[in-house]
């Protein structure tokens, strides 16, 4: 990886700081074994003063060198982990956004965001101080155990004794630890997803005075976090308990078993004081393992979750990169039923074709398989059966990526994204000048209400474009789609909700966005449907009725109650 040039020197200096960290213990021997054997064996006090002035100078030369190295080592790991992490963040976001809609339709956005950042996070938290600490403390412990062996190797082998209890100790309960961990980042998921809806649909929450509602929402998502994550303390608590309690315990045999060896004269002072100085920070370093291993049970739950999203297929990418469509499309015999819904059928053998620049008109009541259509035309769902044909191509041979680069969608609730109006427009176009972003909001009759904002184009639109009425909102994604220039265009009915005067304006600029182009839209009123080159009546996922506005009202038929109903 790129990091490797900045990670592997800060790897060799944590190696080398963790190795002067011994030194600490070691020269404390000196300072207090040597002099007390020295004077012992009647050695001049002035020269034991003096080979300790010594050595406290080495000490401080020594700590002075950790340091310096200790600095430039921190920094290189927070900037090598950091870039390792951010290059993770974009691949996965990356791949998140290429993912099939199906992924989307069975996830709740809110519990996939949480649980990414959430994931992250335990990974980020392992990466900067948990495998440094692990690096360190098994360096330390490596080496302590050398020095207590060289000191006394009677009393090491009676205190490694307590290592294979330790070990078989974290080999029981890590399993535990890491299903734990995993249930309760998905706790914390669903918190977070409880908020970011709320949030979201706030003003329908307050509407209907639901705040208490979404309150006992959250508390309970809390409790089943809180109770997920006690029932994993209980195991780490009593892992740690045994770990201090084993640990500990066995230094103090040791070190009474010591000083029973010293009174015989089995052990001199310096190798005595020398055993008890490294056996405190074996000790020590062997205490902090089950926090280590218990944080990397943590990120092994959390990883593989990031793995299983990573692991799932991406949209197709095969496929004509470079079509150019003329517009003509057609459906050929397609059944359809949704992935999560497997025993409802959507669409039954269906099959139509719409001719280059031709307005076709779908109607029909709700549930008839209308919006189905259009999902499929864009590549969102893949038919059971049958195909989807542009300019006589299946769609198969064309890259999504080509095929929806030349088709713009207009939606009955249009989603701005919480930037400024210029960005929101823009989005039909990445990189389009101020001037052609202008062209495409007057030719959406939009330009007259952004120019009379205070901050004009500059103007943030709020979260989902709440700032703005309905009206306004579906004339900036007209010109989002206008700028785009696609070749076919797919409408949901945009005036269903506007008041006489925005329906006017928004009827306009989408008489100017079809103008010339293949247009399929979706009808819930009568004025958009009457001048359509063709009518499609959908009923229970099939075509029941087709041909122009008079020619279907000749007759008796679905078309002609939908249209004396006003239900359209």
């Amino acid at each position: 990886m790129r990091e490797k040039a900045v990670f592997l020197p800060s790897l060799v200096a944590l190696f080398f700081t963790a190795m002067l960290s011994l030194a600490f213990p070691w020269f404390l021997k000196e300072l207090i074994g040597n002099p007390t054997d020295a004077l012992k064996a009647g050695i001049d006090p002035q020269v034991v003063l003096a080979k300790s002035n010594r050595v406290v100078l080495e000490l401080i030369a020594v700590l002075a060198l950790q340091a310096v190295v200790a600095f430039f080592r921190v920094q290189g790991f927070i900037r090598s982990c950091e870039s390792a992490l951010n290059r993770l963040r974009r691949d996965l976001f990356a791949h998140l956004v290429r993912l099939p809609m199906q992924f989307f339709q069975e996830q709740r956005s809110g519990a996939l965001s949480n649980r990414v950042s959430a994931d992250l996070g335990v990974v980020r938290d392992t990466l900067l101080n948990t495998v440094p600490q692990a690096v360190r403390q098994t360096v330390i412990l490596i080496g302590g155990l050398i020095f207590i062996f060289v000191s006394s190797w009677k009393l090491s082998l009676i205190m490694l004794g307590s290592v294979p209890f330790v070990v078989l100790a974290i080999a029981l309960t890590g399993r535990k630890v890491r299903g734990f961990s995993k249930a309760a980042q998905d706790s914390l998921a669903d918190a977070g997803t409880v908020i970011e809806e709320t949030v979201q649909g706030i003003a329908d929450v307050k509407s209907f005075t639901n705040e208490p509602f979404e309150a006992t929402r959250y508390d309970r998502a809390l409790q089943s976090f809180f109770g997920v994550t006690m029932r994993g303390a209980k195991y780490r608590a009593a892992f740690l308990a045994f770990i201090i309690f084993a640990l500990f315990g066995t230094i103090a045999f040791v070190a009474w078993f010591g000083a029973r060896m010293l009174a015989n004269g089995q052990i001199n002072g310096t190798n005595f004081t020398s055993f008890i100085l490294f056996s405190i920070f074996v000790g020590a370093s062997l205490g902090t393992f089950p926090e280590i291993i218990s944080q990397f049970q943590q990120t092994a739950g959390a990883t593989e979750r990031l793995r299983e999203l990573l692991d799932s297929p991406t949209e197709r990418v095969e496929g004509d990169a470079d079509a150019k469509l003329d517009g003509s499309l057609a459906l050929e015999n397609i059944s359809f039923r949704y992935p999560s819904r497997p025993d409802v059928q959507v669409l039954t053998d269906l099959s139509f074709q719409v001719k280059s620049g031709q307005r076709v008109a779908l109607v029909g009541p709700s549930g008839a398989g209308k919006s189905t259509v259009f999902s499929l035309i864009l590549g969102f769902n893949a038919p059971d059966a049958g195909q989807v044909l542009f300019d006589g191509r299946p769609a198969l041979d064309i890259a999504l990526q080509a095929l929806r680069s030349q088709i713009a969608v207009v939606p009955q609730e249009v989603l701005l994204f919480g930037g400024t109006i210029r960005e929101n427009i823009e989005y039909g176009q990445p990189g389009a000048s101020l001037e052609q972003i202008m062209d495409a909001s007057r030719q959406a009759n939009a330009h007259d209400f952004i120019a009379e904002l205070p901050e004009g184009y500059d103007t943030l639109v709020g979260p989902r474009g709440t700032k703005l009425s309905g009206g306004q909102r579906q004339r900036i994604a007209i010109a989002r789609a206008i700028l785009a220039n696609p070749r076919i265009l797919l409408l949901d009915e945009a005036t269903s909700a506007l008041d006489s005067e925005s329906e006017r304006l928004v009827n306009e600029a989408l008489e100017r966005l079809m103008h010339g182009r293949t247009s399929l839209v979706i009808a819930h009123r009568l004025s958009t449907v009457r001048y359509a080159d063709r009518i499609l009546v959908f009923q229970q996922g099939k075509i029941v009725e087709s041909g122009s506005h008079d020619e279907l009202i000749a007759h008796q038929g679905t078309y002609r109650f939908l249209v004396e109903t006003q239900l359209i």
